[in-house]
């Protein structure tokens, strides 16, 4: 299960089962979400920073959002209360980016039952759901053991820079950004404009309806279909940092596909000189 409405989540809390929530609040404009957070959150909530938490920024060559290594990313497992076996779940207020950042990483590093509060933030509140303000409490330290000490090798598929150029050629390589950044008109951030050489554009936001939750699964079915990525096919996507990709990776597993992930993404294609550029809409 890769989704849970926020009238399931209201239910969990008030079961039995273990559940630790995890407010991943980030955005390109806004990546520190922490007031977001003290200015109300879902009860007992635990505020995660992408940009130290489910990113390892001293590591070079490999983009603008590194993934952490798994003893990193277990400390801040135990830290935030988790044990083996836990349900986690993850939300965020703006695009599904940063919970679905956090659903891919952690499903990587092997947890199994991780699931994004479809719609978010505002699915919550539109669900009248109970909220607390201020900082997150104190939780007792969790136990739970992350296998996979290099999540570039970890539960979920992940592409090389080579493989996502194999990907490209020999299957379906999907650019998860605006269609602006992938005809190469704009680029707000990394230094190069354009996509990776025979990559087909599927903004993230195309998986979303306009109230932010994830369009059903026939309509996401025919959606990947249309860009050639149905149950025959090898897929990949990436996109600037490696974060807006796990929207579109979460979206496919929610409808059944699989989709693996280029963690570096358009940040690390781009720095390289020698790797080739391409603009336009990618139909010549």
């Amino acid at each position: 299960m890769t989704l849970v409405s926020a009238s399931e989540l209201a239910e969990l809390l008030d079961s039995d089962t273990r559940v630790v929530v995890l407010d991943v609040r980030w955005s390109l404009a806004e990546p520190d979400g922490r007031a977001a957070f003290a200015a109300g959150h879902v009860p007992g909530a635990l505020y995660v920073d992408l940009e130290s938490e489910l990113s390892d920024h001293g590591v070079s060559g490999r983009g603008r959002h590194p993934l952490p290594t798994g003893a990193d990313l277990q400390a801040a497992l135990r830290r935030w209360g988790v044990n083996d076996g836990d349900t986690v779940v993850v939300y965020d207020d703006w695009n599904r980016a940063g919970s679905a950042r956090a659903w891919w990483v952690l499903r990587t590093a092997g947890l199994a039952d991780v699931r994004i509060l479809d719609g978010g933030w505002p699915a919550w509140l539109a669900a009248h759901g109970s909220t607390e303000t201020g900082e997150a409490a104190a939780v007792a330290e969790g136990t739970v053991t992350v296998r996979y000490d290099d999540l570039y090798a970890g539960a979920l598929p992940t592409l090389t820079t080579e493989a996502a150029a194999t990907l490209a050629d020999d299957g379906v390589l999907l650019d998860a950004r605006a269609p602006e950044r992938f005809r190469g008109e704009v680029e707000p951030v990394d230094a190069v404009a354009g996509h990776i050489p025979g990559a087909v554009n599927l903004p993230s936001v195309a998986v979303l309806r306009s109230d932010g939750t994830f369009a059903d699964v026939p309509e996401l079915t025919t959606l990947f279909a249309e860009v050639g990525a149905d149950k025959a096919a090898t897929v990949g996507a990436y996109c600037g940092s490696g974060v807006t990709a796990s929207v579109v990776a979460a979206a496919a597993a929610h409808a059944g596909l699989n989709v693996a992930v280029f963690p570096g993404s358009w940040s690390q294609w781009s720095s390289d000189p020698s790797n080739p550029v391409e603009t336009g809409d990618g139909s010549d």
